[in-house]
């Protein structure tokens, strides 16, 4: 995910290392944090394979300033980008989270482009719900002798289903507004 999320932040201005660790530390806190050694590594891989490139710039040393590099996004790195934004088979079991750091690049997207990962997004919630359905009805009849254990499952559960009951409804009006906007869209195109 890192990978995504230093290419997102140079497709909107480049940055050096410390104001792209600072930026994706507060996107990925409170509990998880990139180290700088990680966050060089990354920077170090992406520039090797041509995604970013540094910048030339003129600095007086000698005045206490310390060396940060300023990255800016390769014209590779715009396509990989773009091919990571529109990725909806990879990290699936971190899905949401990926969705979400996507979400704040929407813009960066054709209003077809970002439909497809809303509906895409929106049958992830269905499954999920339904994933976790079926396995509430399997274990009401796997675990009836124990129905302390099974009360306590079920509640989790039903908690799980609450949440991506509320996510569903969440992408559902993201999708609403996506709609108006491309039909907005359309209707100033076909005047103009």
């Amino acid at each position: 995910m890192y990978e995504f999320i230093i290419l997102s932040l140079l497709m909107r201005m480049p940055m050096h290392a410390y104001l792209i660790m600072k930026i994706t530390n507060d996107q990925i806190g409170p509990w998880a944090k990139i180290s700088s050694g990680t966050l060089s590594t990354m920077l170090n891989k992406l520039e090797q394979t041509g995604l970013i490139a540094p910048l030339q710039q003129r600095h007086d040393y000698t005045k206490g300033e310390r060396r940060s590099r300023t990255f800016t996004i390769t014209e590779e790195g715009r396509k990989r980008f773009h091919q990571l934004m529109m990725d909806t088979s990879s990290n699936l079991g971190d899905y949401q989270k990926v969705f979400y750091h996507k979400m704040s690049y929407f813009d960066l997207l054709r209003s077809d482009e970002r439909l497809l990962l809303v509906n895409h997004y929106l049958n992830y919630c269905q499954i999920t719900m339904l994933h976790v359905q079926t396995e509430m009805n399997n274990l009401v009849h796997e675990l009836a002798n124990y129905p302390a254990f099974l009360q306590n499952l079920l509640r989790m559960m039903k908690h799980v289903v609450q949440h991506w009951q509320a996510e569903y409804e969440w992408i559902k009006d993201i999708r609403e507004q996506e709609l108006e906007q491309a039909e907005a869209a359309n209707d100033t195109g076909s005047n103009g």
